[in-house]
This record gives structure tokens, C-alpha cells and sequence, in this order.
């Protein structure tokens, strides 16, 4: 074993991926970082270049990877439903291709590997809250089918390796995640509401706004995919990770506005198609094999969220 543990982090230069490569690199952790910047971008992680245990590789998953790691954290995907729509072919493959490849790169070289799914395989659900042997009410032929089908096709693909071949794997199922870094025109609730309340924009709910949604800070999150990776290996998930503290949409807006200091105005769209009009996670199994739960208090993670986002795009002009 190499004195530094050889991560992989595919998608690392997203969102979720740059803080998961950051929380590595402080446990002494030699991270690889795979991205191709479709969301992805260079600035998440422009701090970490010159650190002697952070590489950063641009390269598509759905093409083959040859490199020797010891664990892998398979996070590239568009995942936010402006950007799978945008090209849904490609978030398909990126699901189905790009975690062949993952699961056969770990399978070569023997490394344990953690899936980053979503609460989206439950669909619109008719359970509530979510439990993980929920099997979910998911339209297969929909515009948010390329994401919601292609993350249970990776999840099918995980537990057959695992059958077939033996291979240690984690399989995280994400509910909604906030917080800096977040992509600013990403459609994704928290960042349009924030990016609307700080310019005075109207801020758009969609609906009457009372569908629900929970959402986690990203430090809390990461925390919990490490905790997964860590555990023994007949602990192979599905596992919830997401705040179960649950908001409808207007009380969210309502939030945003009164922590900016907002002049905005809420309007009202129509709901897209296939939006879950509830949102919750049941975290019994995090807490039981994980001994996680979120700690970030909402209203405190909104602010450090208004402050990167006021900072990076508002008050810089960019």
C-alpha cells in the first residue's frame, strides 16, 4: 500500500467533486481529479493545482481511463436539469459508458468504488419520506428520464459487479445539496433564487410553490461520501444523504429574500414536467452505518452560499 492513499474523483472540478477533492487532500490523500468541464469548471479548483498531491486530468469517462488508484469516486454527471436536458444522450452515456468504465478501471486494478447517485431514482415519489428499498415512480420516456433512468442504470451495473465480480462498492443516493461553488446558471433552485434575490430580479417558483425539497450543505455531504467509502465491505448502500429538515419552495424564496436584503417580488411559473412534488430523505441508514447526520443549520449555510456567489459573480461583475 502507498504511503498516500490514490484517490480518483471523477467529476472533481464540479460542484460536490471540488469539495470532496479539498476534504481528501486535508486526510493526506494523493486525489486525481478527472474532469471534462462540461459543468465542471477550472475555477472550483484552481487552489488545489499547486498542491504536490492534487493532479487535475481533463478526460470524458465515457471513454476508457488507465490509471492505478485505490479507491474511486465516481461523480461525473450533469445534475442539474438544465444541463441533462441540454445534451440527454450524453448524460445517458456519461451514466451507463462512463460507470462501465469506472466499474471495469476498479475491477483491473482492485480499487473500492462509491457511486453518486440521487434522490432522483424515487422519481415523483408516491412514499413519503424516502427509504432506500423504496423502489421509486420514475417515467422512463420523459425529459428528465436521460438523468432519473441513467442514474438506476448505474446503480443496476454497481450491484452486478459486486454479484459478478466481487467488487467492494458504495452506492450514496444525494438529495438536494447547497452552497458555495455552486454552478450560478445551473436552474437549480438555491442558486437561481440567490443569483435573482441579489441582482433584484423577480425570483421564479414554480407552481404554487409549495412542493417540499430538503437540502443539505455541502460540507455535511462530503463528509457523509467519505464516512460511506470508509465502512466495511458488506456495507454497500443504497444510503440516503440529505438534510431531513424539509422546506416547500415558497418558504425557501421567502428565506433568501429576507437574508439579502432583497427588493425582489416572487412570481409564479408553471411546474415542469415530472418535477417530485416532495422531497425527504429517511436517513435511518446513514445514521446507523455511517453515524452521520447533517449538522449545517439552513439559514446559516444560505449565508456563507449569498456570500460566495455575491463575491464571485455579483460584486466582480462576471
Amino acid at each position: 500500500m502507498h504511503l498516500h492513499k490514490r484517490v480518483l474523483v471523477t467529476g472533481g472540478a464540479g460542484f460536490l467533486g471540488s469539495h470532496l477533492c479539498e476534504y481528501l487532500l486535508a486526510r493526506q490523500c494523493d486525489v486525481l481529479c478527472v474532469d471534462n468541464l462540461y459543468t465542471g469548471t477550472k475555477r472550483n479548483i484552481i487552489h488545489l493545482l499547486d498542491e504536490p498531491y492534487f493532479e487535475f486530468l481533463r478526460h470524458d469517462i465515457t471513454f476508457p481511463l488507465f490509471v492505478e488508484v485505490d479507491e474511486i469516486y465516481n461523480l461525473a454527471c450533469p445534475a442539474s436539469p438544465i444541463h441533462y436536458q441540454n445534451d440527454p444522450v450524453q448524460t445517458t452515456k456519461v451514466n451507463v459508458h462512463g460507470s462501465i468504465n469506472m466499474l471495469g478501471l476498479a475491477k483491473r486494478v482492485g480499487a473500492k468504488i462509491l457511486q453518486a447517485s440521487t434522490s432522483e431514482v424515487y422519481g415523483d415519489p408516491n412514499e413519503h419520506p424516502q427509504q432506500e428499498n423504496y423502489w421509486g415512480n420514475v417515467n422512463p420516456i420523459g425529459p428528465r428520464s436521460c438523468y432519473d433512468e441513467g442514474k438506476r442504470c448505474a446503480e443496476t451495473l454497481f450491484f452486478d459487479y459486486r454479484r459478478q465480480h466481487k467488487l467492494p462498492i458504495k452506492v450514496a443516493r444525494i438529495f438536494n445539496t447547497y452552497g458555495p461553488r455552486m454552478h450560478p446558471n445551473d436552474g437549480r433552485v438555491v442558486s437561481n433564487f440567490i443569483m435573482q434575490a441579489l441582482r433584484n430580479e423577480p425570483i421564479t417558483v414554480y407552481g404554487d410553490g409549495s412542493q417540499s425539497r430538503s437540502f443539505c450543505y455541502v460540507d455535511d455531504l462530503v463528509e457523509g461520501l467519505y464516512r460511506l467509502m470508509e465502512t466495511a465491505d458488506e456495507v454497500t448502500g443504497p444510503v440516503n444523504l440529505g438534510n431531513p429538515a424539509e422546506y416547500t419552495i415558497l418558504q425557501l424564496a421567502q428565506n433568501i429574500i429576507a437574508l439579502t436584503g432583497s427588493g425582489s417580488e416572487i412570481i409564479y411559473e408553471p411546474l415542469p414536467q415530472d418535477d417530485p412534488k416532495l422531497r425527504r430523505p429517511d436517513i435511518g441508514r446513514a445514521k446507523k452505518y455511517l453515524q452521520w447526520e447533517p449538522g449545517m443549520p439552513l439559514e446559516k449555510g444560505l449565508r456563507q452560499t449569498i456570500d460566495y456567489f455575491a463575491d464571485t459573480f455579483v460584486n466582480t461583475g462576471r
